[in-house]
C-alpha cells in the first residue's frame, strides 16, 4: 500500500545465515535507487519527485526535487541510473506534468540536484503500466524499460515507444546498430520492470503479465516478445519466449539484480 511507511534494507546472504538490516525509513514509495561510488545510494520517492541520498551508516539527506513530476497512478519520479564515467550525472525516468514518460539529465553535486537536459520524450504515460526502469549498460548505452500505458496495442507498434525496451545513447541520440534506427531495441513488451546485465553482457528484464505468467526474458536485437498476442510462452516462432515464467498470482516481478550470474527478482505478492 502506498499510504504505508517504506524502508531500505540491505540483505546478507551467507550459506548459513540470512540476515536484514534496516539503513533507512520514512520514505514514501521508495522506486529507483543508484549507487554512488562511496557506496551512497540515491533513492528515488515515486510520488513526490524527491531523491534522497543514503549513507551505508543510513543517514539520509535530501539532495532535491526533479521538477516536472505528475503524481499519476503508478507513474511519477521512477528509474535512476548513475553515469559510470561522472558520478555528478544522474538519469531519471519519469511521469512528466506534460502528459509523457521521458528519461531526463541531473546533476548531483554538492549534495544539491539540478536538471540539466531531457534526453527523450514521448514514451506513453497512463495511470498503469509506465515501466520505468533505466540502467547504464556495459555498452555505456542508456536502457530503458517501457511499459503500454494501458493500451495493449502499442507493444506491437514498433513506431510507438510504450511497451518496449528501448537503447539510446548518454546524449541522447539513437546508436547506429539499433535494429530498428531508432530508439525501440525490442517490442511486444507489457510492462517492463527490471533490467540487468549478465557476466557475457546479455540483458534480461522481468516483465509483469495479465492473467497467467509473469516472465524473466533474454533479450534480443529486434526480437518481439508477442504481448498482447502472446502471454508466458506461446511456441511460435515469430515471438521470442520468456526463459522462465510463474503465475502471476505467486509474486509479481519488480526490480531485477544479476549477481555472479544468479538473478534476483524483487516481487510482490498481493500484500
Amino acid at each position: 500500500s502506498t499510504a504505508l511507511p517504506f524502508s531500505i534494507a540491505i540483505v546478507v546472504r551467507s550459506p548459513r545465515v540470512v540476515g536484514v538490516s534496516v539503513l533507512a525509513r520514512r520514505l514514501e514509495v521508495p522506486w529507483g535507487v543508484a549507487f554512488l561510488p562511496s557506496g551512497s545510494a540515491l533513492v528515488a520517492q515515486r510520488k513526490s519527485g524527491l531523491v534522497v541520498l543514503v549513507s551505508p551508516a543510513g543517514r539520509e539527506t535530501v539532495v532535491g526535487r526533479v521538477p516536472g513530476v505528475a503524481d499519476q497512478g503508478e507513474g511519477g519520479l521512477l528509474g535512476l541510473a548513475v553515469d559510470p564515467d561522472d558520478a555528478t550525472r544522474v538519469y531519471a525516468y519519469l511521469t512528466s506534468t506534460r502528459g509523457d514518460n521521458r528519461v531526463v539529465l541531473l546533476r548531483v553535486s554538492g549534495g544539491r540536484l539540478s536538471l540539466q537536459r531531457t534526453l527523450l520524450t514521448g514514451i506513453p504515460s497512463g495511470r498503469r503500466h509506465n515501466g520505468g526502469r533505466i540502467v547504464v549498460g556495459p555498452d555505456g548505452r542508456l536502457w530503458i524499460g517501457t511499459g503500454d500505458a494501458g493500451d495493449t496495442g502499442r507493444a506491437q507498434r514498433r513506431g510507438d515507444l510504450g511497451g518496449k525496451i528501448l537503447r539510446i545513447g548518454r546524449d541522447g541520440s539513437v546508436p547506429a546498430d539499433n535494429p530498428f534506427g531508432t530508439p525501440v531495441w525490442s517490442y511486444g513488451h507489457r510492462n517492463v520492470q527490471g533490467l540487468a546485465f549478465d557476466s557475457a553482457g546479455r540483458l534480461w528484464a522481468t516483465e509483469f503479465g495479465q492473467d497467467t505468467y509473469d516472465e524473466l526474458n533474454l533479450i534480443r536485437p529486434g526480437g518481439d516478445y508477442g504481448w498482447p498476442l502472446v502471454e508466458g510462452k506461446g511456441g511460435d516462432p515469430r515471438y521470442v519466449d520468456p526463459q522462465v515464467v510463474w503465475r502471476t498470482d505467486d509474486a509479481s516481478p519488480s526490480g531485477l539484480a544479476i549477481v555472479g550470474d544468479v538473478a534476483f527478482v524483487g516481487a510482490l505478492k498481493g500484500r
